[in-house]
């Protein structure tokens, strides 16, 4: 099932005051870029982020699922409408994970 671009877009509105968030369409889905980094995605209308330490502290105990069958399980984040929490989320997982390899 395909994720709604305009909920897409919500959620990525939703962490502006974290930098430059972005969408880059993937397959009927979405990733989430902040900054040129990609930290999240929203799969099935489901959004996911890249599981890290610093998400980990955030979100307690994260409720895991996969973005698509045999994918690495991810952060699923319910509440989308917590701009605060959308925010810290997107900038403690940026800061921890590894910074994009430059395309030749």
């Amino acid at each position: 099932m395909a994720t709604n671009q305009d909920l897409a877009q919500y959620i990525a509105d939703q962490m502006a005051r974290a930098g430059e968030v972005t969408l880059k369409r993937m397959f009927g889905e979405y990733g989430l870029y902040l900054d040129g980094k990609f930290f999240a995605m929203v799969c099935d209308d489901c959004l996911l982020f890249k599981p890290t330490e610093a998400g980990r502290k955030l979100l307690g105990a994260p409720v895991l699922r996969e973005p698509y069958p045999g994918a690495k399980p991810c952060f699923y984040v319910e509440n989308v409408d917590d701009h605060e929490l959308l925010t810290a989320l997107a900038l403690a997982t940026c800061r921890e994970l590894p910074e994009p390899k430059k395309r030749k």
